[in-house]
């Protein structure tokens, strides 16, 4: 059993929190019991170290027997050194130190997409991860993360997307335009949600959600720039009908992403 907070290994592991570790070494953290079946379940080529305390590791026997099935050794770590290597305060039990993934937007495109989430500067981590949870749900074949958003492997984006980062291609890195020239060239329409535009009831009724889309989300305080929108084919707002100052991003982007959905399987 590790069992010393302060050896190497487990400083190393909980330097994976920062993103200069991240980037110098590939690697990412996955924390908690439900993101590491999904990561062994879907993408276990990824795991390259996992960490369980005993008692969480009888708990879950699942994760147990998929970790045998994926020929990932289990390390029994302590509550002290769980808690060392972790990023958030009170850890679930189990850590896993996985490779980073990105998938090329080539290839996205590639796969003649109907439906896509880009997130240009959206900076809070809940929110991106969340979105990317939303458009696994939603069906979605893509999630882009435009190279002014947060960084994909954030431990707070992992956690947020409770596993849909395993299930669905994640672009990162690229920029608005790139993305832009690629969507337009496999025929898929830009549709970016801003307060500014066209209602998005109507949108549905007059049957634009129905084709492919890409949907552009912006800044939680921000929102897109003017130079964002040029670069969008119509501007969609959701409506607020009760007394709400405004919406929360990844819950206008839940609602985008759904109508799509919707339309596109009536």
């Amino acid at each position: 059993m590790l069992d010393n907070p302060r050896s190497p290994r487990v400083r190393a592991v909980a330097k994976l929190a920062n993103r200069a570790a991240r980037s110098e070494t590939g690697l990412f953290l996955l924390e908690g019991p439900q993101a590491v079946s999904e990561a062994l379940t879907f993408r276990p080529e990824l795991v390259v170290e996992l960490y369980a305390t005993p008692t969480a590791l009888e708990r879950y026997t699942d994760i147990a027997e998929a970790a045998v099935a994926a020929g990932v050794d289990v390390e029994f770590v302590t509550e002290q050194v769980l808690e060392t290597m972790a990023d958030t305060v009170t850890p679930q039990g189990f850590i896993a130190v996985c490779h980073q993934f990105p998938t090329s937007i080539k290839k996205i495109f590639a796969n003649e997409p109907k439906l896509i989430a880009i997130l240009e500067e959206v900076r809070d981590p809940g929110n991106a991860g969340t979105i990317i949870r939303a458009a696994d749900a939603a069906g979605a074949d893509a999630v882009i993360f435009t190279g002014r958003s947060v960084d994909l492997y954030n431990p707070k984006v992992v956690r947020s997307s409770t596993g849909s980062i395993f299930h669905l291609p994640v672009a990162v890195g690229v920029t608005l335009a790139d993305v832009r020239e690629r969507a337009k060239f496999a025929d898929m329409q830009i549709l970016a949600a801003d307060i500014k535009g066209e209602d998005l009831l109507e949108a549905r009724n007059n049957g634009l959600l129905a084709a492919p889309t890409a949907w552009l989300f912006g800044n939680e305080a921000r929102g897109l720039t003017e130079e964002d929108l040029a670069m969008a084919d119509r501007a969609i707002s959701v409506p607020i009908y009760g007394h709400a100052e405004s919406m929360n991003l990844a819950t206008a982007a839940s609602v985008c992403l759904y109508e799509s959905a919707f339309s596109q399987r009536a």
